[in-house]
């Protein structure tokens, strides 16, 4: 569904992303892990559409998307979170999420978005705080609110950037829950980048490892906590030996 071939990304002198290739099937939930500054996020906005590739393809259902941009990117039906929320903070949870779902996939009518919107409010959770200002949520529920935009542009492919940074264990296991039903329900294929790594591994079937910007290992959760490469430059033994 969606794929790589050899991407790399330069920011000056700074390459951040070498000769990354990867592939991704329908309906497959897959982690991307690394160091910081291993190009996670870059790859993110290389097949988003914010930073066109220096080298190499994106594909999208065979068809190539590389350097098309975000709005074309989220009409074909990729939507993305970001690490650092920022929601519409002067509009009510309810409005941010009818934006999307007016304007993400070309929606005309009103009505339809705002039912949308009200549905997907519930959805998440967020339906006792549909009207409240966007500025007044707190860290988790900002969060969940930036899913339910993404979903509100009915995405067939979900980019979910650190999701759980900076949510306590409670609200830890209330996102991996809400992940679940994203894909019992919408059938969305998931990509996640995140640094909780006890969640992400729980969550994922399948992980990518990035180091300084380089592809270094792609397999099963276990395979990846045990792999000796993995845990000298990112995991640590500490984590291995849990």
């Amino acid at each position: 569904m969606l794929r790589g071939v050899g991407i790399t990304k330069r920011f000056g002198g700074v390459t951040a992303l070498r000769n990354v290739s990867f592939e991704v099937g329908a309906g497959e939930l897959v982690g991307l892990i690394g160091p910081n500054g291993s190009g996670k996020s870059t790859l993110f906005s290389v097949i988003s559409g914010f930073h066109p590739p220096d080298e190499g393809a994106v594909f999208f259902d065979g068809r190539d998307i590389t350097g098309a941009r975000p709005h074309t990117v989220a009409q074909l039906g990729i939507a993305r979170t970001f690490q650092i929320v920022r929601p519409f903070t002067g509009m009510t949870v309810v409005e941010n999420v009818r934006v999307g779902a007016l304007y993400g996939r070309g929606e005309r009518s009103i009505a339809v978005a705002d039912r949308r919107a009200r549905e997907l409010v519930e959805f998440v959770g967020l339906e006792q705080r549909a009207d409240t200002l966007a500025r007044n949520l707190t860290l988790a529920e900002k969060k969940r609110l930036e899913i339910a935009r993404a979903l509100s542009i009915q995405p067939r492919v979900l980019l979910l950037d650190e999701v759980f940074a900076g949510l306590n264990p409670t609200e830890v296991r209330g996102a991996i829950d809400l992940i679940a039903r994203i894909r019992s329900q919408f059938g969305v294929t998931i990509i996640m980048v995140e640094h909780v790594l006890k969640a992400l591994m729980e969550t994922c079937e399948r992980i990518i490892v990035l180091s300084y910007g380089e592809k270094i290992a792609e397999g099963a959760p276990s395979a990846i906590a045990a792999d000796p490469h993995v845990i000298s430059v990112y995991l640590g033994k500490t984590y291995a030996a849990r």
